[in-house]
C-alpha cells in the first residue's frame, strides 16, 4: 500500500480562499498599477514565441565564440575544466544515455511533447531513435512515499515528542537538566519568570530543546576554506549533550587516545593555527559554475583591482550616496545578458523578493503563488497586503481555474474587479530540484491578462545553453515575463539580487522598494565579482571557459542524478537541474545520513520539518561545474554504502 508523495504542503503563503491583509496604502499603490499596466505583454502563439526566442539566442551566441588567448601553462592547467577538448569527454561511456534522459525529461516537463517532436528544440537531438535506448522510467517524476515509511515517520515524531515531554516534566520536577540554570550566577535576568514573561513560545522552545538540539551538529558547520568542490570544516564538540557546540581546537586539548583517533582519520587535517578540520567533498554549496574553485585565475585580478579606486562599502543606500560606476555597469551587463530594458541590483537575494513584491502589489491586488515558492516570496506576499492564493505546484490547469474564479468573482464582499493579478513562480525550486513549467504558465497568464513574476535565483547561470536561465531552457521569450528576479549568490560567486523589467517599472521600484531606498548599497567589490563572472560566462574574457563551465555543470548534474536513480533512491527533480534531493522521510535518518556522510568526507545538506512538510525529510545535493567525474564517483560509492546502512532504497522496496 502506498500513498501520494505530494501531500498538500502547508499553505504558508496564503490560503485558497481570497484573503486581504489590512495595511495602510498610499499614493504609491496607484503608481505601481500605472507602471505595470504600461508594460506591454504581446500575445502570440507558441511558434511565434519560439521563433523570437531563437532569434535572440542566435544574436547572443556570438558572445561565446572566442578562442583561448595567450595564457601561460599554469593558467591553462587551472582553467581547464573536466570537459576541455584537450582531456576528452569524461562521460563518453554514458553520454548517449545521459543525453537521451535529459532530452526526454525536457520534452516531458518543459515542452509537453513527445520524444520525436523536436521542431521546437534548438539543441541537436541526442539520438535518432530514443526508443532504442534503455531509459530510466522506473522512478516517476513525483516519487511516492511507501505506507511503511509514512507510518514510521509519524511514529518517530510521536516518540520524540513523548520523550521530550517526559524529560521536560522531570526537569521541572527535580530542577535538574541541561536547560535548568544551576545557581544564581548562571542565570540571565530573563530566567526569572516571576519578573519576566517567557520570551519564546512554548512549542518553539520545546522544539528547539528536545528535537533540534539533538541534531544541531548537522547544521551550521563552520568552513575554513574556499567553498569549492573540496572544502575544510572545523571540527566541533559538545560537552552538554549537544545543547552547545564549540570548536575543537588543537589535538593537545584531547587525551592521547582521543587524539590518536583523529590522527588515524582519513579525512582529518588541520589549519595553520593547529585547529582540527575535516576535509570534505562539497555537495552542499551553491557553487554552480565553480567560480570558488578557479577564482584566483578567473576573477581575482578584477576584484582586487576594484579596491584601488573604491572602498569595500559605500556606507549609504542607492538613493543617497551609494551608487558607483560599478553598480551602473552591473545593471547594464544584466540587462544585456537577459535582453531586457532596465535592471536594479540589491544587496541581498532574500530581500530582493521580500521588498520588491510589496512595492509592486497592495490592497485590492491578487497574488497567485506556486505552493512551493521560497520563503522570501511568502514573506513579500504577506507584507504586501494583497490577497494571496496558491495553485498546485507546476499545475497550469489549476492556475487557470484560480484565474477564472478570480476574474469572475472579483474581490470578496464587494465583487469589484481586482486592480491587478500577478502570478509568481520560480525557475528552479530549491527544495524540489524541479524547473518551472514556464511555457504553460506564461500561456495561461497571457490568456487571462495576469502579470508574470519569475524568480531565477537558482536557474540563472545554471540553465540554458548559454546560462540565461529558465526562459532560455524552456524556449520562452524574456519579453513575455513582466518581472525577472535573480540572485548573484549561486552561479556568480557573489551576493545580492537583481530585478529586471521595463524602464518604467524599475524607475518606480528604485524609489518605492525598501531594499533600494533604505538598505545599504551592494559592495563595489561584489559588483566587480559579478562583472568578472559575467565576462567569463559570456565569453568576453577571451576564452571559452564560461561555455565549458555551463556544459560541465549540466553533465555533472545529469550523471549524478542518473546514478542516484540507478541506486533505487527516491530522487526528486528533473534532469538538467543541479539540485538533487533524495528522500529520507524518517526523522531519525536526517542526522544519521548527515553524520555518516561526514565520516566519509562528504559535506551534505539535510532538511527536515518545519523547512519541509513533516513527512518529506530529505538530503539535498548541489552539484558544481568544479566537480570532476572522479569526485562524483567517490561520492556515489559512499552514498551507495550509506543507502544500505540506512535503508533508503524506497524505489525498490517498501522498507527501503
Amino acid at each position: 500500500m502506498k500513498m501520494s508523495f505530494f501531500h498538500r504542503r502547508k499553505k504558508s503563503s496564503g490560503s485558497k480562499s481570497s484573503r486581504s491583509v489590512s495595511t495602510s496604502t498610499s499614493q504609491s499603490d496607484s503608481e505601481s498599477d500605472d507602471v505595470l499596466s504600461s508594460t506591454e505583454t504581446s500575445v502570440s502563439n507558441d511558434a511565434q514565441t519560439e521563433a523570437s526566442f531563437q532569434s535572440n539566442s542566435d544574436c547572443r551566441s556570438s558572445f561565446l565564440e572566442h578562442d583561448h588567448t595567450n595564457l601561460d601553462e599554469n593558467d591553462i592547467r587551472v582553467l581547464r575544466s573536466p570537459h576541455s577538448p584537450e582531456e576528452g569527454d569524461p562521460f563518453a561511456d554514458v553520454r548517449d544515455r545521459m543525453e537521451a534522459l535529459s532530452h526526454r525529461s525536457r520534452m516531458m516537463h518543459a515542452y509537453h511533447t513527445s520524444d520525436k517532436d523536436r521542431t521546437i528544440v534548438s539543441d541537436p537531438s541526442p539520438s535518432d531513435d530514443l526508443n532504442d535506448l534503455t531509459l530510466d522510467t522506473s522512478t516517476p517524476a513525483h516519487p511516492i512515499i511507501p505506507f511503511f515509511a509514512a507510518y514510521t515517520t509519524y511514529l518517530g515524531y510521536a516518540v520524540l515528542i513523548a520523550v521530550g515531554h517526559v524529560r521536560e516534566f522531570f526537569s521541572r520536577l527535580f530542577r535538574r537538566g541541561r536547560y535548568v540554570a544551576q545557581g544564581r550566577r548562571n542565570m540571565y535576568p530573563s530566567d526569572d519568570l516571576k519578573s519576566y514573561a517567557p520570551l519564546l513560545k512554548s512549542f518553539e522552545n520545546f522544539y528547539t530543546k528536545r528535537m533540534y538540539h539533538r541534531i544541531q551538529d548537522c547544521f551550521n558547520r563552520p568552513v575554513v576554506s574556499s567553498p569549492g568542490a573540496n572544502i575544510q570544516m572545523l571540527e566541533r564538540v559538545s560537552k552538554d549533550g549537544n545543547k552547545t557546540l564549540s570548536v575543537l581546537g588543537g589535538l593537545g586539548e584531547l587525551s592521547e587516545s582521543q587524539a590518536e583517533v583523529y590522527r588515524m582519520g582519513k579525512y582529518v587535517s588541520s589549519v595553520a593555527d593547529g585547529r582540527v578540520t575535516r576535509k570534505c567533498l562539497n555537495l552542499g554549496s551553491y557553487n554552480y559554475l565553480g567560480f570558488a574553485d578557479d577564482w584566483q585565475v578567473t576573477c581575482r585580478e578584477g576584484v582586487l583591482g576594484s579596491m584601488k579606486s573604491l572602498p569595500v562599502s559605500l556606507g549609504s543606500s542607492r538613493m543617497e550616496g551609494g551608487t558607483s560606476k560599478l553598480h551602473t555597469e552591473v545593471e547594464r551587463v544584466v540587462c544585456e545578458f537577459l535582453g531586457k530594458e532596465s535592471a536594479m541590483v540589491l544587496n541581498m537575494g532574500f530581500n530582493t523578493n521580500a521588498t520588491t513584491i510589496p512595492a509592486l502589489m497592495g490592497r485590492g491586488d491578487l497574488i497567485i503563488s506556486d505552493e512551493f515558492n521560497h520563503t522570501s516570496i511568502v514573506n513579500g506576499a504577506r507584507t504586501s497586503g494583497a490577497a494571496i492564493r496558491c495553485f498546485d505546484h507546476n499545475d497550469s490547469d489549476n492556475l487557470e481555474e484560480i484565474l477564472k474564479e478570480a476574474i469572475v468573482l472579483g474581490q470578496p464582499r464587494t465583487r469589484r474587479p481586482w486592480r491587478k493579478i500577478m502570478v509568481i513562480v520560480e525557475g528552479i525550486y530549491s527544495m524540489e530540484g524541479e524547473y518551472c513549467d514556464l511555457r504553460s504558465i506564461v500561456r495561461v497568464c497571457k490568456k487571462y491578462g495576469a502579470y508574470v513574476y519569475l524568480d531565477e535565483a537558482h536557474s540563472i547561470g545554471a540553465m540554458g545553453s548559454t546560462g540565461r536561465g529558465c526562459c532560455e531552457y524552456t524556449g520562452v521569450d524574456p519579453s513575455d515575463i513582466d518581472i525577472l528576479m535573480g540572485t548573484f549568490t549561486k552561479s556568480f560567486g557573489g551576493m545580492g539580487g537583481y530585478i529586471v523589467s521595463s524602464k518604467a517599472v524599475v524607475t518606480m521600484l528604485r524609489e518605492k522598494c525598501a531594499a533600494s531606498a533604505y538598505h545599504n548599497a551592494l559592495s563595489p567589490v561584489v559588483c566587480q565579482q559579478i562583472i568578472s563572472s559575467f565576462k567569463v560566462i559570456m565569453g568576453r574574457d577571451g576564452t571559452n571557459i564560461g561555455k565549458q563551465k555551463i556544459t560541465a555543470l549540466r553533465d555533472n548534474s545529469n550523471y549524478f542524478r542518473m546514478r542516484l536513480i540507478d541506486m533505487g533512491l527516491h530522487v526528486m527533480g528533473h534532469y538538467d537541474s543541479p539540485i538533487m534531493p533524495i528522500m529520507l522521510y524518517n526523522p531519525t535518518k536526517i542526522a544519521a545520513f548527515s553524520r555518516e556522510c561526514l565520516k566519509r568526507g562528504l559535506a551534505v545538506v539535510v532538511v527536515g520539518f518545519p523547512a519541509v512538510p513533516i513527512l518529506l525529510s530529505r538530503a539535498r545535493f548541489c552539484i558544481s561545474a568544479g566537480h570532476t567525474r572522479k569526485d562524483l564517483d567517490r561520492a556515489l560509492i559512499e552514498i551507495d554504502e550509506i543507502a544500505d546502512i540506512l535503508k533508503l532504497r524506497y524505489a525498490r522496496s517498501t522498507f527501503g
